[in-house]
């Protein structure tokens, strides 16, 4: 097996500098990094991970928590992690969290406090005190995704303003008889996100002057629980609104599937509005509140690593609010 000692060698340089080269930590010359690098691949050398951590404490690898792995947001900031932490010399590895249960605890307990991580990542779990606290032990940066947790550098969007700007957009363009399409308050996400997006709407339409009352109708955040939704609020011409927030792009296309099936055309007839900025709005020309997942992933993984390299910001609570943007598209018009 190739060691460092060979492809110094081969290099022409110190092992020192051919470890430097190859670990990207401390000064290097482009034209030193560049032969070093052909010299490994030359002979088939490749870092032991294990060497590099007795050196530098680190194991380069990242430790990241998450409630879904299959929904849109969720597998977005998975991805963009993943890519953004691969990019930089990190490993990931992923805890597809429960709620409250003995396997959660399990993953607080052993694997995250056992395992040795430079950092871990919460994506959409809102963690419990004692939970922040376990993580706080282990001296490692934290860092949250999705929502505010005390003691815990955290990025979110502002869920109540983006519902908000979504229900004032139909306010502008003449609606006053709008439907908010959205998530069951009873069985919530992390971070209240359902009772949010309700507060915004209901908070735009009476700031209006409306009535909020038979204002909302509940279902799953996904493409069948808005075409179901769908059907059961178009199907009554006497009760069907002129427009509908739908509290995710998912649902909104959904609601857009349904009214099509009842012959309810989009927008003369109907205006449709969500809010995530899925790869669906443009085919199905929804107009929505993109609230850029990919971006928020990556701003996690710059805040972690910049968080390595100065350990005093470790357990430095700080909410990020991350913008969102109207995009506006032929889902939306003034009411006939």
């Amino acid at each position: 097996m190739s060691a460092i000692a060979d492809v110094a060698r081969l290099a022409g340089v110190a092992k020192a500098t051919a470890s430097r080269a190859l670990s990207g930590r401390g000064y290097v010359s482009d034209e030193t990094r560049q032969k070093v690098v052909a010299a490994a691949a030359l002979i088939g050398y490749v870092a032991s991970p294990n060497a590099a951590s007795l050196v530098t404490g680190r194991t380069q690898s990242v430790g990241v928590i998450i409630p879904f792995i299959s929904r849109w947001f969720f597998s977005e900031i998975l991805e963009s992690l993943e890519q953004s932490l691969l990019a930089q010399g990190y490993d990931m590895t992923l805890y597809n969290l429960p709620t409250h249960s003995v396997e959660r605890e399990r993953v607080f307990d052993f694997f995250l406090a056992r395992k040795r991580f430079d950092g871990v990542i919460s994506v959409g779990v809102e963690l419990s005190d004692d939970e922040v606290t376990q993580l706080h032990r282990l001296g490692r940066p934290l860092v949250g995704i999705g929502g505010e947790i005390p003691g815990v550098h955290t990025i979110a969007i502002d869920d109540v303003a983006t519902a908000r700007l979504a229900t004032e957009h139909l306010l502008s363009l003449g609606h006053t008889d709008i439907r908010h399409v959205g998530g069951d308050q009873i069985d919530q996400m992390d971070f209240a996100v359902h009772t949010k997006r309700l507060t915004g709407f209901n908070a735009a339409m009476r700031a209006a002057g409306h009535s909020t009352d038979d204002g909302f109708s509940a279902c799953a955040f996904t493409v069948p629980g808005g075409y179901e939704a769908g059907l059961a609020l178009f199907g009554d011409p006497r009760r069907r609104p002129t427009a509908v927030f739908a509290a995710s792009d998912e649902i909104a296309v959904g609601l857009i599937i349904a009214a099509r099936e009842l012959g309810i055309q989009i927008p003369t007839e109907l205006s449709v509005i969500g809010i995530d900025g899925h790869p669906y709005a443009e085919m199905f020309r929804l107009t929505t509140i993109e609230q850029h997942p990919r971006h928020q992933a990556r701003m996690a993984v710059d805040w972690l690593l910049s968080a390595l390299e100065q350990p005093s910001t470790v357990g430095t609570a700080q909410l990020t609010r991350v913008p969102t943007n109207l995009v506006m598209r032929s889902s939306t018009s003034a009411p006939r």
